[in-house]
């Protein structure tokens, strides 16, 4: 959640709370009144491209569920639980995509969307995911690489080393990330985490904000 310049100046548009007595936590991403009616997807921009990382995919799903995330960003790792939770109610009948925006401020962002690609191509997306959030705290917020920390993260989930190190370095791994980022700025994503229900963006305030616009979309 930095201000940073991506071809224009990012501001920050997530700030979120932690309550610590009972857990909860609060996310305040837009000071908006209602849900922002998405632009025209043209130009080849999209909120959900054929090859975007779906971590449910369910066949007869009735509502798409995106958010534009950076693993390093603490916001994101705030409302990876919640997340995780409303995948857990509702992983059967919404799709859940996961797009990367990763800050230019974060250091390490863009590198561990580049480890989760990689682990991606050997199937270990959703393990790779994980890893990253319930690690932040060891590699986030440094201002150095955190190159060989990721690497030990795929040893650990037993990928083969020499794909990861070459999927890790290539170019086309790099672009794949890049092109959320585009989408991400053209569809208008200041700050990470953004979430998108069924075409329009979704203000969060309340831990049960996300919940209740899922309802009204289900409905």
């Amino acid at each position: 959640m930095l201000k940073t310049p991506i071809g224009r100046t990012l501001s920050t548009s997530a700030v979120v709370i932690i309550v610590a007595a009972i857990g909860i936590v609060v996310l305040v991403l837009r000071t908006g009144g209602g849900p922002e009616q998405l632009p025209n997807a043209g130009g080849g921009v999209e909120v959900v491209r054929p090859d975007s990382h779906r971590l449910d995919d369910p066949p007869d799903a009735a509502v798409t569920f995106v958010e534009f995330l950076d693993f390093e960003c603490e916001g994101c790792r705030a409302a990876y639980p919640i997340v995780e939770q409303l995948r857990t109610e509702y992983g059967d009948r919404v799709e859940f995509v996961l797009r990367y925006f990763p800050l230019p401020g974060h250091v390490n962002a863009e590198r561990a969307a580049r480890a989760v690609e990689a682990a991606a191509k050997q199937g270990r997306l959703e393990a790779m995911y994980r890893m990253m959030y319930e690690t932040q705290s060891q590699w986030g917020e440094r201002r150095t690489p955190a190159d060989d920390v990721f690497r030990g993260f795929a040893q650990e989930l037993g990928l083969d080393m020499g794909r990861f190190d070459s999927d890790y370095a290539d170019p086309e791994t790099a672009q794949r990330v890049r092109q959320d980022v585009e989408d991400g700025v053209a569809l208008g994503v200041q700050g990470t985490p953004t979430f998108f229900i069924d075409g329009q963006q979704v203000p969060v305030y309340r831990t049960e904000d996300l919940r209740e616009a899922l309802e009204r979309a289900l409905a």
